[in-house]
């Protein structure tokens, strides 16, 4: 035998030595795997044992796609307090939605569950939202000073002029046989409110036509969000990133951080001019973005690019998509009990029927407006769940108890709709806030609740307000009864086929 046949008998014993070689620990691997999701999902089997749900799917879990809301409906009814929801395969978590149990996580310090607010930092990064721990405590802190009433007090003149903007354009479809998607409008409003009154911003977003690509963009990373925290295979960076969702998202988020970094560059531009930067100075209080601008933090360093940009973009889209959302709903909620719709009215224009321009004084003196737009939220709050990872094991009040390292979500839409603590829940019925009806603490929390509530939950109630009242004192809301919005889970509150509503002008 030649050299050369030994030489090439010697390179293929290698080459296959190595193929066994690979195959063996591949084969490890997959046992190892196997192994571990077998005892996770063993532990988790035996944890919920106390938290019994609706039959699924050892690896598909409840699969639930866009009817969770529905389900969640005949859960709360079925299992008292909690139950235990199986997203897929070893992954599982329990969902709460009595008053007394959500009390007992919102009064703690447990961290956002990783396994879910992690997929959400490329698209907004730690900011507020995402934060944990200490460094949380001093952003919130910090950002505190842009939400007392002397900054806000004046935002509500920027509010009115965004709304009255919004109103010209809804104009067109005044006395329509055909009904008008509203959210989009309502959308590029609150982000146009946003930018002026956090961002310095003195452009105008509902005109120029630029910012749609934004809305757009938030849109698609609502749902491409949701959508991989409920995929198994999306949790793995390299495959989302292989997918059609994953590039979609990645193009979204270019969207999305192009349309802030512009609104950071153009506000510290301004900044440059010495009569800007003098009279910001001078200012007792600071606007969001400026007080970001100028922040030092405690150990008397500025915040990083990184930082800035992941506050920005992270109230940015809650700034202006849970707002939106919350809007949409109520004017939603208004054209389907007309009674209530004109009771407002009737209210409004007592305040403001003589051409009287609505200002901060104004907004406490519509009770009954408020009530409707809390009952509105109370139906549809806009963000439907938030999650926990248990860092120390807790009992719950009626003994039931769960250990470290369960995720435990707040489901709110649930909570709102507990037949045992909202009787009646699918009804719309404002009385339920009247002034002098008691309830929980803990019973109606559309922004949250605790330490870690909403810190814009005053800004989104005024705006709230104010663009309820300024619809109203100019539109009668009429529904079309062809196109009854479904509400769909996200992480912000949809409708599977848009929030439709036909508009008539008043004389």
């Amino acid at each position: 035998m030649s050299v050369f046949s030994l030489s090439t008998l010697r390179n293929l014993g290698g080459i296959f030595g190595i193929l066994q070689l690979s195959f063996l620990l591949v084969l490890l691997l997959l046992l190892f795997k196997a192994v571990h999701f077998y005892l996770s999902r063993k532990w988790l089997l035996k944890t919920f044992q106390q938290f019994p749900s609706a039959p699924s799917h050892w690896l598909f879990g409840h699969n639930l796609k866009d009817e969770e809301l529905q389900h969640l409906l005949t859960w709360v009814k079925k299992y008292p307090a909690a139950c235990s929801q199986w997203l897929w395969g070893n992954k599982a978590r329990i969902l709460i939605y009595d008053p007394d149990y959500i009390k007992v996580i919102l009064g703690r310090s447990d961290p956002k569950a990783p396994g879910i607010y992690n997929l959400l930092v490329p698209w907004i990064g730690y900011g507020l939202l995402l934060l944990n721990g200490q460094k949380w405590f001093q952003h919130r802190r910090m950002l505190t000073p842009a939400f007392h009433y002397d900054i806000l007090k004046p935002y509500v003149g920027i509010m009115a002029n965004s709304v009255n903007v919004m109103l010209n354009k809804l104009e067109q479809f005044v006395d329509q046989d055909s009904s008008v998607e509203i959210l989009q409008y309502v959308s590029l409003m609150t982000l146009e409110t946003i930018m002026k009154c956090a961002f310095s911003h003195h452009g105008n977003v509902q005109l120029d036509g630029n910012s749609s690509s934004y809305i757009k963009a938030i849109e698609d990373l609502n749902s491409l969000a949701f959508f991989r925290i409920r995929n198994a295979f999306y949790h793995n960076d390299t495959i989302y990133s292989l997918s059609s969702d994953g590039r979609l998202s990645h193009r979204a988020c270019k969207l999305a951080h192009e349309h802030t970094d512009e609104v950071i560059k153009l506000r510290k531009a301004q900044l440059q001019d010495e009569g800007v930067l003098e009279k910001v100075k001078k200012k007792r209080r600071l606007d969001f973005l400026d007080i970001l601008l100028f922040a030092k933090m405690e150990n008397g360093s500025s915040l990083s690019d990184k930082d800035l940009r992941a506050e920005v973009d992270t109230f940015m889209f809650e700034g202006h998509d849970t707002t939106a959302s919350g809007i949409s709903w109520t004017l939603h909620a208004l054209a389907t009990h007309p009674e209530h719709q004109q009771r407002c009215r009737e209210e409004v224009q007592g305040l403001l029927g003589d051409g009287t321009p609505i200002s901060w004084d104004l907004l406490d003196q519509m009770p009954y407006t408020t009530m409707c737009i809390k009952e509105a939220l109370r139906l549809y709050p806009p963000v439907p769940v938030v999650s926990r990872m248990l860092n120390t094991p807790v009992t719950f009040p009626d003994g039931r108890s769960l250990p470290k390292g369960v995720t435990v979500a707040l489901s709110f839409y649930a909570l709102h709709h507990n037949p045992d603590v909202w009787p009646n829940p699918q009804v719309f019925d404002p009385s339920r806030f009247a002034p002098d009806v008691s309830r929980h603490s803990h019973a109606f929390l559309p922004f949250s609740g605790g330490s870690r509530n909403c810190i814009g939950k005053q800004f989104a109630m005024n705006e709230m307000k104010v663009t309820v009242a300024l619809t109203l004192l100019r539109f009668e809301l009429l529904p079309d009864p062809s196109r009854i919005p479904v509400p769909m889970s996200r992480l912000v509150l949809r409708s599977k086929n848009g929030i439709h509503l036909r508009l008539k002008k008043l004389q």
